[in-house]
């Protein structure tokens, strides 16, 4: 975690009198917990600074590290909302540290760093997906944040948090403020991790799924937020990561969303366009922000399978009907269609509970009202995106069924034309093998008689003997076919 130094190894004394400290993730500072608890064991009246079981389980307030790592939602229901003061102060330290690097003679300006591999090579998450970056680009003159807000006339691109205020005459804390806003990073640093995570009071182990590039799908829900992660692909066919897996992090506050994402999608733009389109007719609210969202990713999905239909169709009709020679290459079909399939059931298949643990627990509205409430009308809209989920999930079965069942074709028919090509090779054999058998008692024969020795009817100057050899061999050769006739050897 980058939060500031290293962990307490213990938990720190326990003062009762000591109320004024705020309970909050980020305000107590490490080095504060080093406060050794002295216990005598020569006199029998317990130390200061020593509770008994019943008044620590009773009575004691939680130690810093008991509330940050156990116990970590706050206790004032004024520490739920946004720390304004928090933003502001970070945007005014990264302006001043800009102006500085531009001021300084011989020193570059200041390159964004993000949290991904400094090399921009292959890297890998520690829950085993692949990940590559699909920005090659770490400039500063990169687009990577946007800013939409219902109040704000245009949505506005910036290279970074701190540029936002420059297109509006007001501060970023006065434009959030004003309604519903929306702030999609793209490869966050971490100077603006940590400025998000403070301000927001984003829990730390969402911070950390975030950092580690979390694929698993799931919707978790916190005292003043829920965090959603959804999964998507690369589309571009011509990508060498094409379907690869590229995950979005949703953070749905009370007033607004807060999105991250570590590889370029069109997601989030059609989203606001979507929303461009029918600003007349809906109210722009962090949980519907979230339902578009998820809408958006989940129809990505469907020319593929669309695809995936015609390819099992087309396959389950030809692999049947075309000869051995117009089908070399079905196997790869076959192949490349199923594992298409299989990347895609990958991606859908944790789909539905995320949106199914969003819609129940959406539904149930905070008492505090620290947390959004999910509307009727977006779990209705919430449901209508589980049922296509679960729409592709049972059409891709099912054309996972065809495909496998069209592969056993294939090989059945692959097996019965080569026993075909087999027995007629067995024809063939045994035709020459019968004339072998014919042809080899007469190469016998004038095998023998063509050596250097006397043979019958030598000094004969008729042709008397060389036509009786000659019909003895001819009638050995009829009798011969016929015996072989008769046992069907030929």
């Amino acid at each position: 975690m980058f939060f500031g130094g290293p962990r307490a190894s213990g938990y720190s004394s326990i003062n009762n009198e000591d109320n004024s400290r705020p309970s909050g993730y980020f305000v107590n500072s490490p080095n504060d917990m080093h406060q050794d608890v002295s216990i005598s064991m020569n006199d029998d009246s317990a130390p200061v600074n020593y509770h008994s079981d019943n008044e620590t389980s009773s009575n004691c307030r939680m130690s810093s590290v008991e509330v940050d790592v156990c116990f970590p939602t706050p206790n004032k229901k004024e520490e739920y909302g946004i720390d304004y003061e928090s933003l502001e102060e970070f945007i005014a330290n990264e302006k001043k540290e800009l102006a500085e690097n531009r001021n300084t003679p011989g020193k570059h300006r200041r390159r964004l760093s993000t949290m991904g591999a400094s090399d921009g090579n292959r890297r890998y998450s520690m829950y085993g997906d692949r990940m590559m970056n699909s920005e090659s680009k770490t400039e500063a003159d990169q687009y990577r944040v946007t800013y939409y807000s219902s109040a704000e006339p245009s949505t506005i691109h910036s290279r970074s948090i701190t540029e936002i205020p420059e297109y509006n005459d007001d501060s970023l804390s006065g434009m959030m403020k004003k309604g519903c806003f929306w702030i999609d990073i793209h490869n966050p640093t971490d100077n603006e991790m940590r400025a998000l995570c403070k301000a927001f009071r984003i829990h730390p182990l969402t911070v950390e799924d975030i950092c580690m590039e979390e694929q698993r799908e799931k919707c978790e829900v916190f005292m003043n937020y829920y965090f959603v992660c959804f999964r998507s692909f690369e589309q571009d066919e011509f990508s060498p990561n094409y379907m690869q897996p590229s995950a979005i992090y949703i953070i749905i506050l009370k007033e607004g969303v807060i999105t991250f994402h570590f590889k370029a999608m069109s997601h989030p733009h059609n989203v606001r366009k979507r929303i461009k389109q029918l600003k007349d007719y809906i109210n722009v609210t962090p949980d519907w922000i979230c339902y578009g969202l998820l809408d958006d990713i989940t129809d990505s999905f469907a020319p593929l399978i669309r695809a995936i239909e015609f390819e099992v169709d087309s396959i389950d009709e030809l692999v049947l009907i075309l000869k051995e020679s117009e089908q070399s290459d079905m196997l790869r079909r076959i192949g490349y269609c199923r594992k298409r399939m299989m990347c895609l059931l990958r991606l859908l298949s944790s789909k539905t509970d995320v949106v199914k643990t969003l819609i129940k627990r959406g539904e149930i509205a905070p008492e505090d009202g620290t947390r959004p409430a999910l509307s009727k009308e977006v779990a209705l809209y919430l449901g209508d995106v589980q049922d296509h989920i679960i729409s592709m999930l049972l059409s891709l079965n099912h054309y996972e069924k065809i495909s496998s069942r069209s592969h056993s074709n294939y090989l059945a028919q692959i097996s019965i034309e080569m026993t075909q090509t087999n027995n007629e090779i067995n024809d063939v054999l045994s035709k020459l093998t019968a004339l072998g058998s014919v042809l080899v008692p007469m190469n016998l024969v004038t095998g023998l008689w063509g050596m250097n020795v006397q043979v019958p009817g030598q000094y004969q100057e008729d042709l008397t003997w060389f036509g009786g050899i000659l019909t003895t061999i001819l009638a050995f050769c009829v009798i011969s076919t016929l015996l072989m006739r008769y046992y069907n050897i030929v």
